[in-house]
């Protein structure tokens, strides 16, 4: 079991997702455009200089859990099971994102909130793409270093691409057809799920 979080990191915690959520209550009612990190700051209640110990911009408050559920998945691709494939060990680090939004009602819902503004802000759509090729570049690069022999880096990145690519597209198009947080959740899962059984056949030992 990990450690329960001190005293200082729960409040820390708390800063951090009342001004998550103060902005994207903010962005939804005012506008991404219009709406300020003071006013953002002052909807969590703390100051100015406050938001920026956690946040370097508006822009890095509505792309937060990227960088968090990427960590995750790196940890857990780099913790490769002895005898366990390429595809399966993508499909178990895939499934510990959905796991946690699973357990975690609020979290889903501001997620499906998020990508309805990446959606229709073309600022955050630039700023997402660059960031999802990051991502993925990352993520090729960790599964090629724990699966050297079955897989070489352009085979990697091949499979990277096209789970996240499967996801992204599943979600929004749930998002699109005004599916609750849940279903769009779900759909990510599934294309996830999809898009890894037919990864297998280039899993097979080379030669």
């Amino acid at each position: 079991m990990g450690e329960v979080p001190g005293l200082r990191e729960r409040k820390k915690l708390r800063t951090r997702r009342a001004l998550i959520a103060g902005a994207v209550r903010l962005f939804l009612e005012k506008g991404y455009e219009q709406t300020t990190v003071s006013e953002i700051a002052a909807a969590a209640e703390v100051s100015t200089r406050t938001f920026f110990s956690y946040f370097a911009s508006k822009e890095e408050v509505l792309l937060y859990n990227a960088r968090e559920s990427l960590d995750r998945v790196l940890r857990t691709v780099a913790e490769r099971r002895s005898g366990e494939g390429p595809a399966d060990l993508l499909t178990r680090a895939v499934g510990t994102v959905f796991e946690v939004i699973a357990g975690d009602a609020e979290l889903g819902r501001e997620i499906t909130s998020v990508n309805h503004l990446i959606m229709t802000v073309p600022s955050l759509r630039a700023h997402a793409l660059l960031l999802l090729f990051d991502t993925q570049r990352e993520l090729a690069e960790a599964l090629h270093r724990a699966c050297p022999d079955e897989l070489d880096l352009v085979e990697a990145a091949a499979a990277v691409g096209a789970v996240m690519g499967a996801t992204k597209l599943a979600g929004y198009i749930s998002l699109g057809r005004g599916d609750p947080s849940e279903e769009v959740v779900e759909s990510c899962r599934r294309a996830a799920e999809l898009t890894l059984a037919g990864l297998r056949v280039i899993t097979t030992p080379k030669a």
